[in-house]
Parts: C-alpha cells; structure tokens; sequence
C-alpha cells in the first residue's frame, strides 16, 4: 500500500487503517482510538466507516471535488467559449458580453481547456498548438537556413556604435570588393548557416557559407547525415520550408540517394519547423550577437565551440533539462 498523503492530513494510509482496525474488528470504542492516536472523535469515526464499508482500499485519499456540481458550466456553453475563442481569438470579457456570461466564468472555462493564452493558439489558425517529438535519433531532421550580415573589420555597431561601425563597414567593403547598395549603402556580404537539428535529441550540425544555393543545401545534408552516421544515427526524413533549394531535383535526388525522405512544411506555416526557428534564436543570442568580435572570421572561429556547447554540455529545457548529445546511442566519447 502506498503511504503517501496530502500535507495537512492528520494519518497516514497505514495508521488509518490501524486505527480501523482497532475500532471494527477489535471492538475499541470511537474515544479511546481517537486519543490513541491524537486525533478527533469524528475524524476516527470517519476512517472507521470507510474501512467497514471499503476495506482498506477505503483508508487512502481522495479527491476533494464534490460529487455532484449543479452550478458546473454547461457543456453546451463550454463549446460555445471554446469556439468563440478558436475563431475569433476573444478575451473574457469580449466573450462574456457575447454569451451573456460573467466573464471571470470564461476565464475560467478557458483555463481548464487549456486556451487561456494566446501563446498556446496558433497565430495563422487559431488552433491549439500541437507539439510533437519523433521517438529515435534520425527519425526526422529540421534544416534551414539563418542568414547574418557579416562582421566587419574592427567591429560591427552593436559594440562600437553605429558612426564607427558605419566607418568598420565602408572600410571593409573597400577591401573585399563587395558592391554597394542601389542606396550607395557599403555592403560586406552574407553569412548563410545552414542548419541541421534532430527532432528527437534536438542535437545541431551547422556549417557556414557565402550562399544558399541548392549544391550548399545538399552537400550541407550529405555531410550532416555522415555526421550522424558516425554518432550511431541513422537518417530517415527530411523536413524544410519551400526554398528554392529544397524545391530542386538536386536536393530530390540527394535524399533519394541518401535513402531519405524528404518533406516540406505548409506554405506560410513556419511552426512546423519551429525546433530549427528556436535553434536560431538561441544561436543568435549566444553566439552571433553574445559578444565582440573583431572580424567575421573571429565570429566563425567561435562558431564550431559554442555547438560543441550546446551539445553536449549545456542543458536543454524541452528534454528534461539534459545535453542534447545524452539522447544519442551513448557511444564511446560521444559525451565528452
């Protein structure tokens, strides 16, 4: 049997039913047990009943709802909240003045449906999100692309102010050749990362490119699903947006080759692959913008140890607050 109990109660489940016990089938009167174990009469009375009606199934707790709640919403008027709030994304008191309710009666339908946050309803449809997570290591990839403007030289304005960070960009476009904007703005160029995140261990590959052409894309996949392979990880799906590159016959016939199937997420829709759109943010908080870097290539350099970090050392809050890495088949020196 199992002991546990509310906070406040005066017994646990194994003293009640000794005190059951005692009372039923030992014929001790209601006072004496109750002072035997410092408790009141109706409160001893009470576990005694339960035992002579229940057994000792009786001598656990229970819930605290009441049986019949009269005042309960209708459900009929439930329905009517939800929808009002599914299809038109009303507060409380917009749907209480709908439906002729209180509108402290819809907060509260709409907390027990779980539909009290608008962050919890899909922007584009106003339904419920549904998360989802595939249950191996390769079951499905996320890729995308993150396109920064690159640092240049000296220092980028968020760090040095943007007069001489506007001097940093003209200077380093002089340099590299770069053309300026139909604006006669310098420009220094693009950072393209293509990125590659396992939906079930949220595990990333990112490589670095001055485009995002549809040969990037795919060489950027075979070199992912080889890096997989070598971490035990065998590659079944695909998922991106519909960018020109994943809408090639090239990318079709890398995974084709690569025994892949490939999938697209719905136009417009880019939740669908909202795992890689949160990678980016963290990757941009952490590494693009966390720091000074003097150039581009400083920033790249530090590119390769801050996903070494995220992998396998730094905490990740979907997964039970463990390394990604830890959900891979635990290979010899895949942790450390």
């Amino acid at each position: 049997m199992s002991h546990a109990t509310h906070a406040n109660a005066a017994l646990t489940p194994r003293a009640r039913l000794r005190l059951a016990v005692l009372v039923v089938e030992r014929g001790w009167p209601i006072a004496r047990a109750a002072e035997r174990f410092d408790v009141s009469w109706k409160t001893a009375a009470k576990w005694a009943q339960r035992y002579a009606e229940e057994g000792s199934a009786g001598m656990l707790d229970r819930s605290s709802r009441p049986h019949h709640q009269p005042r309960r919403t209708p459900p009929r008027l439930v329905r009517k909240i939800a929808r009002a709030r599914l299809r038109h994304r009303m507060g409380p008191v917009q749907i209480g003045d709908l439906l002729a309710v209180p509108a402290s009666t819809v907060h509260a339908v709409l907390t027990r449906c779980r539909l009290h946050r608008l962050s919890y309803l899909d922007r584009a449809t106003g339904e419920p999100i549904r998360r989802y997570e595939h249950d191996h290591p390769g079951d499905l990839l996320h890729v995308d692309v993150k396109k920064l403007g690159k640092v240049p030289d000296g220092g980028g304005w968020r760090y040095v102010g943007r007069a001489a960070g506007q001097r940093h960009r003209a200077a380093t476009s002089a340099r590299t050749g770069v053309p300026r904007s139909k604006y006669r703005q310098p420009l220094i160029g693009t950072c393209y990362l293509h990125t590659v995140i396992d939906d079930h261990s949220r595990v990333a590959y990112v490589e670095a490119h001055d485009d995002e052409t549809k040969e990037t894309a795919a060489l950027v996949l075979r070199n992912a699903v080889a890096w997989f392979a070598e971490r035990g990880v065998t590659v079944k799906r695909v998922i991106s947006d519909n960018g020109g590159a994943y809408r090639s016959h090239l990318w079709a016939d890398t995974c084709t080759e690569l025994g892949i199937t490939a999938k697209r997420t719905r136009p417009y829709r880019p939740q669908t692959n909202g795992k890689i759109e949160r990678f980016h943010r963290t990757l941009a908080d952490g590494w693009a913008f966390k720091k000074f870097y003097p150039s581009e290539a400083d920033r790249i350099a530090a590119l390769a140890p801050w996903v070494h970090q995220y992998n396998h050392h730094r905490p990740h809050s979907a997964i039970g607050k463990v390394a990604p890495i830890t959900r891979l088949d635990n290979l010899s020196g895949h942790h450390s």
